[in-house]
């Protein structure tokens, strides 16, 4: 069924919209009371972040823009030492988006807020003029495990984690857009049970960002700022699959600039940098963790190349793929 802009009218076909799809799909105790607003049962202090979710195309290996929006959401809530409790979503639809196609994003963001153990508990639909696109906003609320796990926090002398290989999402969204077959799939995943395993093990995690748009080295970048320190990255010890590094060396690619979704850095205390790995490893969404520096003395970002030479690692600079989250 095509969506017209009587869907956006608030009336009947508003309400088919509603039930037929959301309701069926996000079915909660909270959300099926159709409130104007949420009222949650919560204590201690909070996280609260916002996101908004365009990628292009919607469908991608590993995931859709519905799996995308959740993933996302909570993956800024844990890099704050939060665990996500609820999230809120609203759905821009252009004319002529197929109903089928809307039930297939809510149902992946099903998926992925049962894997989150997050609850979709209210929500907004509008109606556009336009081409079938569609759009996500959401926000989120956690409550928070471990104070002060801040970008500014991180201390000479740390260790630096990766949680898994590079490039995958970027890889995966390219490939789509250029036809490319192959068989490289967007790592879109949800860590908030990776980070509270973290802190379940007693890690004294200093900071943790998620490796979004601007890749690994502009996070790293961010964090030598934020904390006015210098960091040293290794390249030998940067996970990336042979498929991807097979991408790359087609395309001219860095992986140290390229877009992820499921994938984070801790900066944690060097006598705990060998437990935290172990951590990370022993969770489905980490099994290719590495150490991969450390926090020094100084200013920027510095790695050590594989021909042990130095390079300087600057911040990602224009656009590296629009549309990539």
């Amino acid at each position: 069924m095509k969506i017209d802009i009587s869907y956006g009218s608030g009336g009947k076909q508003t309400s088919n919209l509603i039930n037929d799809i959301f309701i069926k799909n996000f079915d909660n105790e909270i959300l099926n009371k159709l409130e104007d607003a949420a009222v949650l049962d919560m204590s201690g202090k909070i996280a609260f972040t916002t996101d908004s979710f365009v990628v292009t195309p919607m469908f991608f290996n590993g995931g859709n823009i519905g799996k995308l929006a959740v993933c996302g959401t909570v993956n800024d809530l844990s890099m704050m030492g939060a665990m996500p409790k609820y999230l809120t979503t609203g759905f821009i639809i252009e004319e002529g988006a197929d109903s089928e196609t809307i039930d297939k994003i809510a149902y992946e963001m099903k998926l992925a807020a049962l894997d989150a153990n997050v609850q979709i508990v209210a929500g907004d639909t509008k109606v556009i003029e336009g081409n079938g696109n569609i759009y996500i906003n959401t926000a989120g609320i956690g409550t928070i495990m471990k104070e002060g796990i801040s970008i500014h926090n991180c201390q000479e002398g740390d260790a630096i984690l990766l949680s898994g290989n590079l490039g995958e999402h970027h890889a995966a969204i390219m490939s789509k857009r250029m036809g490319i077959d192959n068989n490289i799939m967007s790592d879109c995943a949800p860590l908030s049970f990776l980070v509270k395993e973290l802190l379940d093990n007693g890690i004294d995690v200093h900071c943790m960002r998620d490796v979004t748009r601007g890749g690994l080295a502009t996070v790293l970048n961010e964090v030598a700022e934020s904390s006015v320190c210098r960091v040293e990255i290794i390249e030998a010890s940067l996970p990336v699959s042979d498929e991807v590094k097979g991408f790359c060396n087609i395309l001219g690619l860095d992986p140290l600039y390229m877009a992820n979704e499921g994938k984070m850095i801790a900066v944690v205390p060097q006598n705990q940098a060998d437990k935290a790995l172990e951590v990370m490893r022993n969770n489905k969404y980490g099994t290719n963790a590495q150490i991969i520096g450390s926090i020094v003395g100084g200013k920027g970002v510095n790695m050590t190349t594989i021909l042990k030479g130095n390079r300087m690692v600057d911040i990602l600079y224009g656009e590296g793929l629009p549309r990539i989250c």
